[in-house]
């Protein structure tokens, strides 16, 4: 039986690897190598099961909170990614990569934050309030849920509110939250979206 090197692809990700037969010539594969390095992120890659903990946890308490919703033949798929934290722990992310680069980009003006602190100058008090899941509170219009639909080893799932990761997350929030508190602006309040 040919003998099989095992080659990491991804430098972000040094546990994505692949075997390559011993056999091959150094040409074939070198060649080999660079294109699977330049095409790393066209593959689905199993997770270890701590990983598959981790996320089949996430995906139950998305569940539990009506976040998400099964589907069954999505026109768009996207992976799940596993990154770990500075603690230790593990986050949960999505990959929009290939849904944001189809999404026309949102030209909804973002404030700049130098005019926002010019903006509260003369003002006796000043107090932040942090808008915890922000994104997560603003529902997905039905006919755009399935876009967001990612892969699981328990199934195909789609977000039913506005996941991280998207494109005009920011934008969206960002008009949301003008509409929501217009009156106010420039007045007693200011809003910016830190992300």
């Amino acid at each position: 039986m040919e003998e099989l090197n095992e080659v990491s692809i991804d430098p972000d990700q040094p546990d994505h690897k692949v075997f390559i037969g011993s056999r091959l010539s150094d040409d074939i594969h070198k060649q080999l190598i660079e294109f699977l390095k330049e095409r790393h992120n066209n593959f689905a890659w199993k997770f270890a099961p701590e990983r598959n903990k981790v996320i089949n946890e996430e995906i139950h308490k998305l569940f539990d909170i009506s976040s998400v919703r099964e589907v069954k033949y999505p026109d768009w798929l996207a992976n799940i990614v596993v990154v770990k934290k500075k603690n230790g722990k593990w986050r949960v992310c999505i990959d929009f990569t290939d849904l944001n680069k189809a999404c026309p980009k949102d030209s909804f003006p973002l404030p700049h934050i130098d005019m926002l602190v010019d903006a509260t100058t003369g003002h006796e008090l000043l107090s932040f309030m942090d808008a915890y899941s922000s994104y997560n509170q603003i529902l997905m219009h039905p006919n755009d849920q399935e876009k967001t639909a990612f892969v699981t080893e328990r199934g195909i799932f789609c977000y039913k509110v506005i996941p991280f990761g998207l494109k005009n997350e920011g934008t969206t929030y960002q008009r949301l939250v003008n509409k929501m508190f217009a009156k106010m602006l420039g007045s007693t309040m200011e809003v910016y979206n830190l992300h």
